[in-house]
């Protein structure tokens, strides 16, 4: 399943690269010629897309929120939506005008905070992202390595967990296969996102991995395989 990825910023689509978000400008994409979030997701469900990934750089930032926006667009498709949820309290807001809440390590504050979403939430309404950049876990807050994190979410048995490279984010360079290997103990459906191409989806789809986070290529048109 091609998941869409949208970055949301001031109300309008933005693209970039490697998680330079002030260098971001409006995006470019062959499904609409409108940067409008809202046009883009339209244009996104006619084209057969099932669900869409949305990060809210204002408020992952800290810097207001798009929430009205993401409201909106959760009524035309289903959002997977971060908005830099990390305690039960944001959770609950971005469940509001959402479908899924994204808890990403950038934002989490601490495991503790982690235990006490999965006790608050159905699993079904969580999606864990596990933030790499520059061939470490990014958090702004706690310290740690790959195998914690990952012993961690074995512990909790999300439904879901995504797998984001945010160095490669705009890149179009492919996927690190090593940390998609050490991602073999965790029985979860993976969502793999940062840098994906068409080759990386024929390659990945022969093993376990069904679900890929996909923004420039497939905003530039070149992705081949269907959303299904």
């Amino acid at each position: 399943m091609i998941i869409p990825v949208l970055d949301i910023k001031n109300g309008e689509a933005v693209s970039g690269k490697s998680g330079m978000r002030e260098t971001y400008k409006p995006l470019k994409t062959v499904f609409t010629d409108s940067s409008d979030p809202l046009k883009i997701a339209v244009s996104l469900k006619d084209a057969g897309a099932q669900r869409m990934y949305i990060a809210d750089l204002d408020a992952i930032e800290g810097k207001g929120s798009n929430l009205n926006v993401i409201k909106e667009i959760n009524r035309i498709i289903p959002v997977m939506f971060d908005a830099g949820a990390n305690d039960v309290r944001s959770v609950a807001k971005t469940l509001n005008v959402a479908s899924k809440a994204i808890v990403a390590t950038e934002t989490l504050h601490s495991f503790e905070d982690l235990d006490e979403i999965f006790e608050s939430f159905e699993k079904d309404k969580l999606i864990v992202s596990i933030d790499i950049k520059n061939n470490h876990i990014l958090s702004k807050y706690m310290d740690t390595n790959f195998d914690t994190l990952i012993n961690k979410i074995a512990d909790l048995k999300p439904d879901e967990i995504i797998l984001l490279d945010i160095s490669r984010v705009g890149t179009e360079k492919g996927v690190d296969q090593g940390f998609i290997d050490r991602l073999s103990k965790v029985e979860t459906s993976i969502i793999i996102g940062g840098g994906i191409r068409d080759e990386d989806i024929d390659v990945l789809s022969k093993s376990s991995v069904e679900k890929f986070l996909v923004g420039s290529a497939l905003h530039k048109g070149k992705i081949r395989h269907s959303f299904q």
